[in-house]
């Protein structure tokens, strides 16, 4: 449901030091992913989704990579940008929310999409790492010191 917010305006011909008519301005409708993607279950169960909606969604899964070996000579940058190797965003698997990772770039824009074709290219240095996450070093530092000690947790069981 969209929200009202009063703004104060002056009406002209008014006294000083009157207090102004509030205005209502309308807030823009947001959606999470997982909204949205509720919504469309909900017209699916319905009958309500159209047909070409429906044939559209159905090519993309199929033409969507399901291994490794599907994606390696695939075009760049990688037009998926829901998978969970790409660069460009992230998706919480909670909440549904997006975050992106580049907000001040577009995905064509970005030297490395894939974090496989990274991981392929061998040992990196903090700092490139931090460029390609664009993260801080010492952010990196600390994700791959915290990653380290759950690995020895889970290996001493």
């Amino acid at each position: 449901m969209s929200q009202v917010k009063p703004e104060w305006t002056a009406e002209p011909g008014e006294p000083a030091g009157a207090l102004p008519a509030p205005v209502e301005r309308r807030r823009s409708k947001t959606m999470s992913r997982k909204e949205m993607a509720r919504e469309l279950r909900r017209r699916r169960l319905a009958g309500e989704v159209d047909p070409e909606e429906q044939e559209l969604i159905r090519s993309v899964e199929e033409n969507r990579p399901r291994t490794r070996a599907d994606c390696i000579n695939g075009p760049r940058p990688c037009l998926f940008v829901s998978c969970k190797h790409n660069l460009y965003l992230d998706v919480n698997p909670e909440t549904g929310s997006i975050k992106l990772n580049f907000p001040d770039k577009e995905i064509w824009e970005l030297e490395h999409t894939c974090a496989l074709d990274v991981a392929e290219k061998g040992g990196i240095t903090l700092e490139e790492v931090g460029e390609i996450m664009n993260l801080t070093r010492e952010r990196i530092r600390q994700v791959e010191t915290r990653g380290l000690a759950k690995l020895r947790e889970a290996t001493e069981d």
